[in-house]
């Protein structure tokens, strides 16, 4: 039985990606004839058409979309063999892809990187910044190595290892009446307005369960505030435009000390997120993941 090459493989992938022959064959560093060539060929092998040519750009059928899953998880357990090899007895050394959160990467990263280049001076590290969701699928085509997200979240088919936890606290403008107490209590929040990240970001979703709170609603025909980041967010609430939540993390790093907020923990049983480093369950760079959880947690 003939089989496909990983060569071919890649074809597909970037295909898939690019949905452009030309666009495709740019990103193989080979002709449009020769990519063209390549696929023609897998399908031959695979016995399925993967692919409809139609003038709006390249269209995959379903036998295409479901090769091209394979594809990423046959390519990614091919590097992860390479990288396995050529970093036999010498953990994190040559790239390593590692995901984050911006809700971690600004506040945590400063001070994780240099004890990083110190323990590992041979270690290329490629950081991406984004979402959960987008990490996530990331991990699970192959895209990265690793991601540093906060849990709780769906981590079906990845491993995880701790780095620490991060208590969630009130932040409030500095002359609000629950500033002057030395907590809050999550329950009085659900009478103030509430800001938070937009959707997308899992600490929307941690503050919301921590406090049991429904999520803000319009008011007035208006749309409901929202931060696209921890710092604009801070600078809604010091200006006075509502209360919110906040990782201690970033308190720490500084988070509010240009805004005139004060920030106060919450009467609620220890209302926290657990960050974690996440890979691949089987992934050949897992216990360099579990390794770099530990090197962070020193952080």
């Amino acid at each position: 039985m003939q089989l496909p090459t990983t060569r071919q493989l890649q074809y597909l992938k970037l295909l898939d990606e690019h949905r452009s022959f030309s666009r495709a064959a740019e990103a193989a560093h080979v002709t449009q004839p020769t990519l063209s060539a390549g696929i023609a060929e897998l399908e031959r092998i695979l016995g399925a058409a993967l692919v409809d040519r139609a003038r709006s750009g390249v269209i995959l059928t379903a036998a295409g979309e479901d090769a091209v899953r394979r594809a990423k998880a046959i390519l990614a357990q091919a590097e992860d063999l390479v990288q396995a090899a050529r970093g036999a007895g010498r953990p994190l050394t040559g790239r390593f892809r590692l995901g984050v959160i911006p809700t971690i990467a600004p506040f945590l990263l400063p001070r994780a990187l240099p004890l990083l280049r110190t323990a590992f001076p041979e270690l290329r590290l490629y950081l991406r910044e984004d979402l959960t969701p987008r990490l996530i699928s990331a991990l699970r085509s192959g895209a990265l190595d690793a991601a540093l997200i906060a849990l709780p979240y769906d981590t079906t088919g990845l491993d995880v290892a701790e780095v620490g936890v991060d208590e969630l606290l009130a932040a409030l403008p500095a002359d609000h009446p629950l500033a002057a107490g030395d907590e809050v209590d999550p329950a009085a929040l659900a009478h103030e307005t509430l800001i938070l990240l937009e959707d997308g970001h899992c600490l929307r979703d941690h503050a919301l369960g921590a406090c049991q709170l429904e999520p803000p609603r319009a008011r007035d025909g208006e749309g409901a505030f929202a931060a696209t980041s921890l710092h604009t967010l801070m600078q809604m609430v010091g200006s006075g435009l509502g209360v919110s939540l906040t990782p201690a993390m970033a308190v720490r790093a500084g988070l509010t000390d240009t805004a005139a907020v004060a920030v106060r923990p919450l009467a609620a049983e220890a209302p926290q997120r657990q960050i974690v480093v996440a890979w691949r369950a089987g992934s050949s760079r897992g216990e360099e993941a579990r390794l770099l959880a530990e090197t962070l947690r020193a952080a």
